[in-house]
């Protein structure tokens, strides 16, 4: 057994037995990025493990991480390393999580004052074994941040909170700025790809949001080169809409090891070019729709870009 399969075998033990898929090593031209070397990546680098933070940047090995890490944009993840759920189209580890660190909101607030950002992006693992589904964790991480660090805007990429009461009320009443819960896929392919959620109770939380706060900007993105067709992709956004979600966000999936789920294809520039175009006139704020775009990637910059999309929209309606 190589030493990436045992890794893998490590990494994801329910997936251990699956039979392979073959990985597609030669990417697209399009696909292609430089391997971080930067000063400021190693700087970035530092202060993470000074702070004894993961982020899902490294452990979902995101392609993203030389250019993000060079602007000192790091994707906090909180609540550990290991995910109670065992998505075939993630990286992130999976098994018993360990217990909360309660000093957690505090070092990532000392963190994110230290890179001096102007907007984060906080995430996590699924946390199916806690009462609350580390919902009041996240309560306590956007407070600890606005407490050290008041002027960092907050983005917030939640769990379902599947068959947990009252916890999306306990998140949204923390105010973060941006409430992002991605689909990840369309419904069709849930049961591959997503088989411990259920796609139309993700519409339905994002919903709820607005419900509880309609000033509160709300985010969703999926991957395509999964299987999906295009009508599909197409209806996911009208879902969407229709729970007035402000930004969207579309990307490539690549596969991380022979045991996660294959690569359909690879999808072209223009494509996601027209997918872009069909969300904008579907009434998204905000759309970002590229082969390496990801849930955080230029998060900050397109912070501002959804701020002023609001402003230019109600400017038009009054």
């Amino acid at each position: 057994m190589s030493e990436l399969e045992t890794k893998s075998r490590e990494r994801h033990p329910e997936k251990a037995h699956k039979p392979d898929n073959p990985v597609q090593r030669r990417k697209p031209e399009w696909l292609r990025v430089k391997a971080p070397t930067s000063k400021a990546y190693n700087e970035t680098r530092q202060i993470v493990r000074e702070h004894k933070l993961t982020t899902v940047c490294e452990e979902a090995a995101c392609p993203n991480i030389g250019e993000c890490w060079a602007k000192k944009h790091a994707t906090m993840m909180i609540m550990g390393e290991i995910c109670t759920r065992a998505c075939s189209f993630c990286n992130i580890a999976t098994g018993r999580p360990d217990n909360l660190n309660p000093l957690e909101p505090f070092n990532v607030a000392a963190a994110v004052k230290k890179l001096g950002l102007e907007h984060v992006v906080i995430t996590s693992v699924d946390r199916d074994d806690l009462e609350d589904g580390g919902a009041q964790h996240f309560a306590d991480t956007i407070q600890a941040i606005r407490e050290a660090s008041p002027g960092t805007t907050i983005e917030i990429l939640t769990p379902d909170f599947r068959r947990k009461d009252d916890a999306l009320e306990v998140v949204v009443a923390a105010k973060p700025d941006v409430f992002n819960h991605n689909l990840e896929t369309v419904p069709r392919l849930y049961t591959e790809v997503r088989p411990g959620a259920r796609y139309f109770h993700s519409i339905r939380l994002l919903d709820k949001v607005k419900q509880l706060d309609p000033s509160m900007f709300t985010k969703s993105g999926i991957m395509v080169g999964l299987g999906e067709g295009r009508d599909e992709v197409l209806q996911v956004m009208d879902d969407l809409r229709s729970a007035d979600v402000d930004f969207l966000t579309i990307g490539q999936y690549l596969q991380p090891t022979a045991k996660h789920h294959p690569i359909d294809r690879f999808v072209t520039p223009d494509e996601f070019a027209e997918y872009e175009r069909r969300a904008y006139n579907k009434g998204f704020l905000l759309v970002s729709a590229s082969p390496l775009t990801r849930s955080s990637y230029h998060a900050d910059e397109d912070f501002q870009r959804l701020r002023k999309a609001r402003e230019e929209r109600l400017a038009l309606s009054a």
